[in-house]
């Protein structure tokens, strides 16, 4: 089966925005890896793309934004992902995030009732991944 997921570090956030409660954390650059069944080579891609939270609330300070993602957590009921986010995702129940952006103490803190991925326009090509 193919995969893809969004590498959290490296990736490009633009903004946080709310509207109610209804929080998007904004990538203007999200970095794709792309895993074909049967390969062992990977594929890096970029796209622009915005993790939704419904019933959400921020918590504590944002950083200064645009930033680079430097890594963190997604989680989404019992699941955690750590420096990634699967692509597609979309999950209703407990949803948290709590990213770090290079250079900044403070974190996108993120509590909410659902969680989902906005993917925009087509992924663009990067480069081939070999194995070592």
């Amino acid at each position: 089966m193919d995969s893809s997921s969004i590498e959290l570090a490296g990736s490009e956030i633009d903004s946080v925005t709310q509207d109610g409660d209804t929080i998007r954390v904004n990538f203007s650059r999200a970095i794709i890896i792309k895993t074909m069944t049967g390969s062992v080579e990977k594929t890096r891609w970029w796209q622009k793309g915005s993790l939704v939270f419904d019933g959400a609330s921020l918590e504590g300070a944002l950083p200064p934004l645009p930033a680079v993602c430097a890594g963190g957590d997604v989680g989404e009921n019992i699941f955690t992902y750590r420096d990634m986010i699967p692509v597609p995702l979309e999950s209703r129940g407990q949803a948290h995030c709590d990213l770090s952006t290079e250079g900044a103490e403070d974190h996108i803190r993120v509590r909410a009732s659902a969680v989902r991925l906005d993917m925009e326009d087509v992924p663009k090509y990067i480069e081939h991944i070999r194995p070592d």
